[in-house]
């Protein structure tokens, strides 16, 4: 009996698992994406994110680690809207795996499930690096980032249909945990209200519309075409705004130099899951956010 019990062991070693045991494997193209995932699909996921928080996901090389981490993926999540273009669609070719193409389940674009912000009505290169779909960084908005978890977690149901059950209840935990945290933010924020905000990238719009801040200009005279002095000399003989907001990742010297001329005050904002001590999550994400924006009122 024994000896037929040590048998059937090693046989089950060598046996693949089944599906309901096996986790999905999960490619994210933002820190952001990997942190939601991560929660709406707990220990039957594995995820990895593509990119950092100390880069810009508009420009990733495509590298081999990542064309083998997309290989063997059975569902990718990215923002979509152009911002990964410079990259997934070749990381696509070259990991050959049918299963995360565009128009099949395994391929999820977050933007694709909500309503873009600063949709062009014409495209020219002199605007810089403007998105044709619309300002893809939806992730600055939590009431849209609660519309995308819906979603998500209902493709994962589709992916993963064995387990549909846990996902399901997932999203309710999240979803609950979530609107409540919204709400705090929102109520903490209040003061914010009628500011009014120069930025020096125009990702933040989507943080600006959620707390009713006013955008009063850009750093940058056009996307991601780097501040003049010119330009700042524009910005300086404005009327006074009442912050200035800039991301790890931007040069702080166009900021210091505005707030020398201004006085107006610069708040170093994280820009995804990471970007600061203390936001390794989405809760902490917008924890730190609103925190750091309401050092202005102090």
């Amino acid at each position: 009996m024994k000896r037929l019990t040590r048998l059937l062991v090693i046989i089950a070693a060598f046996l693949p698992f089944s599906g309901a045991m096996a986790q999905i494997k999960v490619f994210a193209c933002e820190p952001e994406w990997a942190a939601l995932t991560q929660l709406l699909g707990g220990e039957k996921v594995t995820v990895y994110s593509a990119t950092h928080a100390r880069q810009n996901p508009h420009h990733i090389q495509a590298r081999p680690s990542l064309i083998a981490r997309l290989r063997n993926a059975d569902l990718a999540v990215c923002t979509g809207a152009e911002l990964e273009v410079g990259w997934m669609p070749a990381l696509q070719r070259r990991a050959r795996n049918s299963k995360v193409l565009p128009g099949k389940p395994g391929y999820f674009e977050a933007t694709d499930h909500v309503r873009l912000l600063e949709i062009p009505g014409q495209l020219d290169r002199a605007d810089g690096d403007v998105h044709a779909e619309g300002n893809p960084h939806i992730h600055l908005d939590p009431r849209r980032i609660r519309q995308v978890a819906q979603a998500l977690a209902q493709r994962l149901q589709v992916i993963d249909p064995e387990n549909s059950s846990a996902y399901r209840s997932k999203w309710r935990a999240f979803d609950q945990r979530w609107r409540k945290a919204i709400r705090n933010w929102q109520r903490q924020a209040k003061p914010l209200r009628g500011k009014k905000a120069i930025v020096h990238h125009r990702e933040w719009v989507y943080l600006l519309d959620w707390l009713s801040i006013q955008r009063a200009g850009s750093l940058e005279p056009n996307p991601s075409v780097p501040p003049t002095l010119g330009h700042l000399a524009k910005l300086r003989d404005m009327k006074k705004p009442d912050l200035i907001i800039v991301s790890p990742l931007n040069d702080p010297k166009p900021a210091n130099w505005l707030r020398a001329h201004n006085s107006a005050p610069v708040v170093i904002l994280p820009h995804t899951v990471g970007a600061v001590a203390n936001s390794g999550d989405l809760f902490a994400f917008f924890d730190r956010l609103v925190e750091r924006l309401l050092r202005i009122e102090r």
